[in-house]
């Protein structure tokens, strides 16, 4: 008894020594197959739709409201991230950061080109066998503001590597939107592929036509949708764009989700809703699912139900309207410096809770990202809203002239909150 557990104990110890996989590190095989006329993917020999969300942020929430997969731009923290989806019994779709023209690097410099593909071969080393891996996600919208063609054959490249050194895990690249002259580049270049990835927003409902009109017959996954895009939404006469309050967004993911990635069923093999956590990109409450406290929009509701096919016990306020000086944000809302206006919200709570109202003012952001870039969150400014906390209120303009927005959060004691918010201009 005692030699065999010496002769285990010397397994191990090699097992560590040598990089061999241990129980924990036993990779599952995935890859996408052609049945019944339809691509699926397939998890071991299950399929796998991926009901996923980008962001690593509240994985125990994302598992309870029926997610089972998660998105991530790089490979920084991915050790927490893959144990994490693993705790809970989901995957990871783990991001290749991928250099991007935009961001200066060249790829008519071989040596440069050489250097990613290497760097990137030691992370899929690294990670291959982990049990939650799902697959590679190799480059973030690598066609935005790009001129080089020669970026796809970086990206085939890398795809061949993979192949090489990972059998169990497929590959894909994901795109900004979709156009005809990248679907013929990724046809021609990106052979080794296989499937393709897809950020999109107010174009989510047009997905499937688009991408056969572009020629996109293969199997794809969404890997970021969400509200109207701070691009492509109506803005101000001062150029400043109108955010979607969060039951406005909920209507439209609910709608969008359902006459695209549900419906189709041949070629669609999942989604990322971007994004579960939250960020500051235009204002800090566009994109993210949640606030910087935590709290759940009414749009994690209807993911719930799209995911699971049942609303949440309790539900998330909704907001009905926001108005400053009897103006919509649509209606151009100019103010005089350091005079008072009132503001206006209709909500309620479709569970009787009682709520609470909370403001913030901030003038719009001076320097603007692009494509999911770092921005500054713009300093609050205090004492200029009265509140009685309920959802008439008080502005006092701010004496500097120039571009603010005032925001509401409605919360119901319970979590979950409405947000809203309103741009207008100091004269």
């Amino acid at each position: 008894m005692k030699r065999i557990q010496l002769l285990l104990l010397c397994i191990l110890i090699k097992s560590f020594a040598f990089g061999q996989t241990s129980v924990k590190s036993v990779p599952v095989k995935v890859e996408v197959r052609y049945v019944d006329s339809s691509y699926k993917l397939f998890r071991g020999s299950d399929p796998y739709f991926v009901k996923g969300a980008g962001g690593s942020a509240y994985p125990d929430r994302l598992q309870a409201y029926g997610g089972n997969s998660i998105r991530t731009w790089g490979t920084r923290g991915a050790d927490k991230v893959l144990d994490s989806a693993l705790k809970y019994g989901m995957t990871v779709l783990l991001g290749l950061d991928v250099a991007r023209e935009r961001h200066g690097f060249n790829y008519d410099d071989d040596v440069a080109v050489e250097a990613q593909l290497q760097k990137i071969k030691n992370e899929v080393l690294k990670y291959k066998n982990h049990p939650a891996l799902l697959g590679w996600g190799i480059g973030n919208e690598l066609n935005l503001s790009y001129k080089n063609p020669k970026v796809w054959d970086a990206v085939n490249a890398i795809s061949k590597m993979i192949h090489t050194v990972d059998a169990n895990h497929p590959t894909t690249t994901v795109l900004a939107g979709v156009s005809k002259q990248v679907i013929s580049y990724l046809k021609d270049k990106c052979t080794d592929l296989d499937f393709l990835s897809v950020n999109t927003y107010a174009d989510l409902a047009t997905l499937p036509n688009t991408l056969a009109n572009v020629g996109w017959e293969g199997p794809y996954m969404v890997t970021e949708w969400g509200p109207t895009g701070h691009w492509e939404s109506l803005e101000t006469e001062w150029k400043r764009p109108i955010e979607e309050t969060s039951s406005e967004k909920a209507a439209v993911y609910k709608t969008r989700y359902e006459y695209s990635i549900e419906k189709d069923s041949k070629r669609c093999l999942g989604s990322y809703v971007f994004l579960w956590g939250q960020k500051q990109e235009r204002t800090p409450t566009w994109y993210g699912l949640f606030t910087e406290k935590g709290e759940e929009s009414e749009v994690v509701d209807v993911l719930q139900y799209l995911w699971t096919g049942t609303w949440p016990k309790n539900k998330a306020p909704h907001l009905y309207s926001l108005q400053v000086n009897g103006k919509k944000a649509s209606e151009n809302i100019y103010l005089q410096r350091g005079k008072e206006y009132k503001v206006i919200t209709v909500a309620s709570d479709p569970d009787g809770d009682k709520l609470s109202y909370r403001w913030e003012l901030l003038p719009e952001p001076v320097t603007l990202s692009e494509g999911g870039d770092f921005e500054q969150r713009s300093q609050s400014l205090e004492g200029l809203v009265q509140s009685n906390n309920g959802g008439n209120s008080k502005i006092k303009a701010p004496v500097k002239e120039g571009a603010y927005r005032l925001f509401v959060y409605i919360t119901d004691g319970n979590n979950n909150v409405a947000t809203g918010n309103i741009p207008f201009y100091v004269l």
